[in-house]
């Protein structure tokens, strides 16, 4: 009797754990294959041809179509500068150089990973219309609120994040992007 008991305890521990680290996994986002670049996270082998289980099902969970290896790479960043959370409440610089990439874009994401309604209706910038400084270094707006120059509108409350695409980039190995510098992401001021 004792060792029944003692094998349904273990089926059962056995169950809820195997469960919920698979839940976690794919709820969360991907756990395997991430490289991390300042506050920006990217998964450099989600769009290769065999990426692994649990992204497979994160990806068949969201409906999100990776860009291909060969294609670009996608940087996201949840985070600024300080490791606080970006909140619709404040308003971000995203300051810097991209990495080489033929073309670039930043858009804003919600926290179910949809575009970022805003009044706006605007989802994003790419690097051919986003005005430069004389350095060559951009500066682009994230709030709420209109704003001057090269600004990027998010919605009025809750968290977000911003998905830096690189396309037609020599970091799709993922082998360089741990020296790599990306963009800052510092909060300018909260309402």
């Amino acid at each position: 009797m004792r060792s029944l008991l003692g094998l349904i305890v273990a089926l059962g521990v056995a169950t809820v754990t195997g469960v919920g680290t698979a839940w976690y996994a794919i709820e969360q986002g991907q756990l395997f294959g991430a490289v991390a670049a300042g506050n920006w996270t990217a998964w450099p082998g989600t769009g290769r041809e065999d990426p692994d289980p649990y992204s497979l099902a994160m990806l068949a969970r969201t409906g999100e179509v990776p860009l291909g290896a060969s294609e670009g790479l996608a940087f996201s960043a949840t985070h600024d500068d300080d490791g606080n959370p970006l909140t619709s409440a404040c308003v971000y610089q995203v300051f810097g150089e991209a990495p080489a990439a033929r073309l670039w874009t930043l858009t804003a994401y919600d926290e179910r990973g949809l575009l970022m309604a805003n009044a706006a209706r605007r989802a994003g910038f790419h690097s051919r219309e986003v005005v430069r400084g004389t350095s060559g270094l951009f500066s682009i707006t994230v709030s709420a609120e209109v704003a001057p120059g090269n600004w990027l509108p998010v919605g009025t409350s809750g968290n977000f994040g911003l998905v830096l695409r690189l396309y037609d980039t020599p970091l799709t190995t993922g082998s360089q992007i741990g020296d790599l510098v990306m963009p800052g992401i510092g909060k300018v001021g909260c309402r």
